[in-house]
């Protein structure tokens, strides 16, 4: 499902967002910037409500899911989200550190923080939903991981403002992803996939064709969550996914999706930060102007792999 909000639970329990509204009232260039009550759809009620409507009418197992970075009013919902009937839970850290005097540390401090309360107030499974943000996110997954997180998805986009250069005003923009999007996500998942990180392993972002789902799972992804494609495209565009993908493996003499996953991932290699630098070098060097090689002397393989 899409998120609850921590300022939601916050606004509900607490009134703490009252003085956000006034500042927003009083100054007009600080509007665009704090949602009034009635923007935030559904509150924290009505998201229970939906959670368990939902899980009443389908069969497939539901995720909520909590977007925030403190723990706040969010343990405790984190509670009526499991009782609500919800099957797995999602916590989405969506934070940009703006301090100069806020540390990487204690960014991570917080989100491992937030992921260990969450795990001791609620019995199923809790994923943590990524921002690319961190100085050494090898590390951080593994340090999630130990924290008891259950699965990790890659990656939370980052919305981005325009600048309306007339009315000097920041524009709030959404720009639904497409395949190039992927591949930041599937060299994470290659770098991740069958090292220290024992959780599953989502991309979130750039899928919207077949082969995009087929490359994700080959990089190690555990699972693909598709949302652009079918905003796009209406949801019976999963079943077209899925029915390519069927197809693929057949035509390339797979048994199922467990014999491929993993098979593009960096695990084979002994020293992941040597081979990125030895493929950096020469896709920046291929700008020079000669003449192009023919594609099939330019792909690299993993160490370790080996064509079917």
């Amino acid at each position: 499902m899409h998120s609850l909000f921590e300022e939601q639970i916050t606004r509900e329990q607490a009134g703490a967002l009252h003085a956000m509204e006034a500042h927003a009232e009083s100054f007009a260039e600080a509007r665009p910037y704090f949602l009034r009550p009635e923007e935030f759809s559904p509150g924290p009620e009505r998201y229970l409500e939906q959670i368990r409507r939902i899980k009443e009418a389908v069969r497939l197992p539901v995720i909520g899911s909590l977007n925030g970075v403190t723990p706040g009013g969010g343990l405790e919902h984190a509670r009526l989200i499991q009782e609500a009937g919800a099957d797995a839970l999602e916590l989405n850290v969506y934070y940009l550190a703006t301090d100069p005097g806020e540390t990487g540390a204690l960014v991570e401090f917080r989100v491992l923080d937030l992921v260990s309360a969450v795990k001791r107030a609620v019995t199923i499974p809790v994923a943590v939903k990524l921002l690319l943000f961190y100085s050494s996110l090898a590390s951080f997954a593994c340090e999630l991981d130990e924290r008891g997180a259950d699965g990790l998805v890659l990656f939370n986009r980052f919305y981005q403002p325009d600048i309306e250069v007339e009315s000097l005003e920041a524009v709030p923009s959404l720009r639904l992803s497409d395949a190039g999007d992927l591949l930041l996500r599937l060299r994470w998942l290659a770098i991740l996939s069958g090292g220290c990180v024992r959780a599953s392993l989502a991309v979130t972002g750039g899928v919207h064709a077949p082969v995009d789902a087929i490359k994700a799972v080959m990089a190690g992804a555990d699972a693909v969550p598709i949302v652009s494609a079918l905003l796009r495209n209406g949801p019976d565009h999963r079943r077209a996914v899925r029915q390519g993908m069927e197809a693929w493996l057949e035509d390339h003499e797979y048994g199922s999706l467990r014999q491929m996953r993993g098979s593009m991932a960096l695990r084979a290699c002994p020293d992941p930060a040597a081979f990125e630098r030895a493929n950096y070098m020469p896709v920046l060097l291929g700008w020079l102007g000669r003449p192009r090689t023919p594609a099939s002397s330019r792909r690299s393989r993993w160490p370790g792999s080996s064509p079917r």
